[in-house]
């Protein structure tokens, strides 16, 4: 196993710091930072920013070359392995060579089966040193979404919740806005913002006439460092397995694409040119089977995906294993036994059934809590 030195994580630390630029706007691609180092010294350093444009190691060359400094012989720190394989840009690994760097250091394989390993090949056969395995958990991190599709071909799936303490959604009423703080739903508009994909149900949409889209002016800190129009809004998919929506609703005067799913679509209504209907087939519960609407999203390359949906298609996905990450808004308040509950799970009637999760982070956001889980699946 190779050993890192200190300098070697400094400058890995910095690689990663540099892909997190490029959190709200890579995917379908991976979020990846570059840097390169000759005698102790960054001599460039780049990220790749939006699908389709330059990678990282291609933008630090360039950044070195802009500033007059002679790349051969320096070592590259990747947050993933370079590419090998021509896709919308020539191969990373390729350009390494041709820049006679020295070394290469990434801090994981690629899970992409174009590349895993094969990167490392490339650059192996050309005589430059490779070594991978550098503060790889932080790397991964950063793109849960990506490595789900390449490894599952499934999303990697966020449930989002936000209730008072005592676990309620909403009044009996239905009186819900708002629970939680300010910040706590600018903190969602970020969670939005990230998301190739943001699925809800048919009574959401109905009973809040919500729009499920990014509010660029509730942003807060990423408002500044994305002008409204360059913040991409994800792809709004409504589960409708009985038909009930209207383009009159409010979803429908954000022009962003939409996906309708149902079972057996009735195509009563004029829609608008952004909005497409997709047909899945019925589960047992003859409810619209929602692996398929997942396997569906992969299909177009969605590897983040948010549900933000009522109590019983929010624990429908968690009740089938079909959630990675559950987040938790909870306000300081008590609503009370009349409230409603934020999930309905009525296949677990024994505790030896409750779903196990496990803390990923607890963290104040304004006066409610935030907690990030991880639900273990079987």
């Amino acid at each position: 196993m190779t050993k890192f030195t200190t300098a070697d994580h400094q400058y890995m630390r910095l690689a990663i710091s540099l892909a997190k630029q490029g959190f709200y706007t890579t995917s379908p691609n991976p979020r990846v930072g570059c840097v390169l180092v000759k005698e102790n010294q960054v001599i460039g350093q780049g990220y790749h920013q939006k699908a389709g444009s330059a990678h990282a190691e291609v933008n630090a060359i360039a950044d070195a070359k802009a500033n007059g400094l002679a790349i051969e012989g320096c070592t590259a720190y990747v947050t993933l392995e370079p590419c090998s394989h021509f896709g919308r840009t020539p191969p990373c690994a390729k350009g390494l060579i041709e820049e006679k760097v020295a070394r290469v250091i990434c801090a994981m394989v690629d899970p992409n089966p174009q590349v895993s390993g094969s990167g490392l090949t490339m650059l192996e056969n050309a005589g430059i040193e490779t070594a991978y395995g550098l503060l790889e958990a932080d790397a991964r991190d950063l793109n849960a979404g990506f490595i789900s599709l390449m490894t599952q071909q499934l999303p990697y799936v966020r449930c989002k919740l936000a209730t008072s303490l005592d676990g309620k959604t909403a009044m009996a009423s239905g009186e819900s806005k708002w629970i939680t703080s300010p910040e706590a739903r600018s903190d969602v508009q970020r969670l939005r913002a990230q998301s190739c994909a943001i699925i809800t149900g048919a009574d959401s949409v109905i009973v809040d006439n919500a729009k499920m889209s990014v509010r660029h002016e509730e942003l807060g800190w990423l408002k500044a460092k994305y002008q409204k129009e360059h913040l991409r809004q994800p792809v709004r998919v409504v589960i409708d397995s009985q038909n009930r929506l209207s383009p009159k609703l409010a979803l429908f005067n954000i022009k962003s694409p939409i996906i309708i799913i149902g079972t057996d679509i009735e195509n009563n209504h004029s829609w608008p040119h952004f909005v497409e209907h997709l047909l899945v087939s019925k589960s047992d519960n003859d409810k619209a089977d929602l692996k398929q609407v997942l396997l569906a999203l992969a299909k177009r390359g969605f590897n983040d995906v948010l549900i933000e949906a009522g109590a019983n298609l929010s624990g429908a996905f968690i009740e089938q294993e079909l959630v990675d990450e559950l987040i938790h808004y909870q306000a300081p308040k008590l609503m009370g036994a009349e409230g409603k509950s934020m999930l309905a799970m009525p296949q677990i009637s024994i505790l030896a059934d409750a779903k196990t999760l496990k803390f990923r982070d607890v963290r104040m956001v304004g006066p409610d809590l935030k907690i990030t889980a991880l639900l273990s699946k079987s």
